[in-house]
């Protein structure tokens, strides 16, 4: 690397780090989030009732391959899995889907949050379960139309009254997902989720000629206006069908790839807030980034910007500039900026946000979902999102 860029990369560092570790002047005293989780989650051999599950769960991981292995965010991955291996298997007995998270209001399955679960479980090896994910979306109640629901409960069912209705980002999740992963974790059922997602991307975006309808994002909040949180995954899922498709779903998606991302740059930028000219930066510009898309200078200066203007007094990312500022930090968010910046060869900020996020883990291991003022673990712990984003980083930054 020439010098004057290892410079640019260290002056890039230094700001970043600055800013995360800088109290916001303008906090808001919110009531703090506690944790939904009791340390009771983890199933250890202690357990007389879990003593089984603990052994198959270790053996399950060491069956697979182990992202980070030797280095210091060893303990994190590790646990990671073990998390996953512990609520997939809590998920089959309770019909199939894994829950999102170990807490009541968070025991359903997000098909957003399945699709990274696809990909992580793909690239540690453990191809079975993938390709039951897979099923499991596939088998999902899915409109036509809208796409999926923003939830569903662990059986496949549909949430009755859902208030967060359909969330259209899904089937992009879902689209980039069996782009990313290898043949072993494709089921047959694949090739017919692949071509209901597709259908459904095209409706929504007029063939790539508009930007879709309004729709409550990973944000889960109703919108007036079309949000990049929507739209950037949609882009993610066409090109993945441009590229890995059958020949005929890639003479589709090719082009619609091409005129919705044209739309994105067309309404969304050149400032790649929210709703494009406003709402604040937030996370959804880590989804232009690699590996999502190609490497763009102006959407990683903006990633770069939502990290300044998303950071929190507990050292972590909020899910935007415009959230509430309680000083709260949420993992899912930050652990998404990790992974994009692995993705696209910057590994110091990668590095940076892995450390963040392995010394706010839980006394048992996990990887929380909020982390508070205070800089202690909130919300329900593990979050799957979560784990599945830290072992796909740690997937990208490994040598081999």
């Amino acid at each position: 690397m020439r010098a004057g860029l290892r410079w640019m990369v260290a002056a890039m560092c230094a700001i970043l780090l600055a800013a995360c570790g800088t109290r916001a002047t303008s906090e808001t005293q919110w009531a703090e989030p506690q944790m939904a989780t009791t340390p009771g989650f983890r199933v250890t051999d202690r357990d007389p009732d879990g003593a089984a599950i603990a052994k198959e769960a270790r053996e399950w991981v060491e069956h697979g391959r182990l992202p980070g292995a030797g280095t210091r965010w060893e303990s994190m991955s590790r646990w990671a899995l073990i998390d996953i291996r512990q609520m997939l298997l809590s998920g089959r007995v309770a019909g199939g889907a894994p829950a999102a998270g170990a807490a009541a209001h968070w025991d359903y399955f997000w098909p957003r949050d399945g699709a990274f679960l696809v990909v992580a479980l793909d690239r540690t090896g453990h191809h079975e379960d993938a390709r039951h994910l897979v099923d499991v979306l596939a088998r999902l109640p899915f409109d036509e139309d809208k796409g999926f629901d923003a939830r569903y409960l662990l059986g496949g069912e549909r949430v009755t009254l859902d208030p967060r209705g359909p969330q259209s980002d899904g089937c992009g999740w879902v689209l980039w997902a069996l782009g990313a992963v290898s043949k072993a974790s494709l089921p047959t059922s694949a090739a017919g989720l692949r071509s209901k997602c597709l259908t459904n991307l095209m409706t929504l975006t007029w063939s790539g000629w508009r930007l879709p309808p309004p729709s409550p994002d990973y944000w889960e909040l109703s919108v007036t206006r079309t949000s990049l949180g929507t739209v950037a995954p949609m882009v993610a899922g066409l090109r993945a069908v441009a590229s890995t498709g059958t020949d005929r779903e890639r003479s589709i998606a090719g082009p619609i790839a091409k005129r919705l991302a044209a739309q994105v740059r067309s309404e969304m930028g050149p400032e790649y807030e929210r709703f494009g000219d406003s709402g604040g930066l937030d996370a959804a510009v880590a989804m232009l980034m690699p590996p999502f898309g190609p490497a763009d200078k102006r959407v990683a200066s903006r990633w770069l910007a939502y990290q300044r203007t998303a950071a929190r007094s507990s050292g972590g990312l909020a899910p935007g500039a415009g959230w509430k500022n309680d000083g709260t930090s949420w993992t899912p968010e930050t652990a998404l900026v990790a992974y994009t910046a692995a993705a696209s060869g910057r590994s110091e900020i990668a590095r940076h946000w892995l450390d963040w996020l392995d010394e706010h883990r839980t006394t048992w291991g996990s990887l929380p979902e909020k982390v508070n003022r205070s800089g202690n673990p909130a919300g329900p712990a593990p979050l799957l999102w979560t784990a599945a984003l830290v072992l796909l980083t740690l997937d990208e930054l490994d040598p081999a």
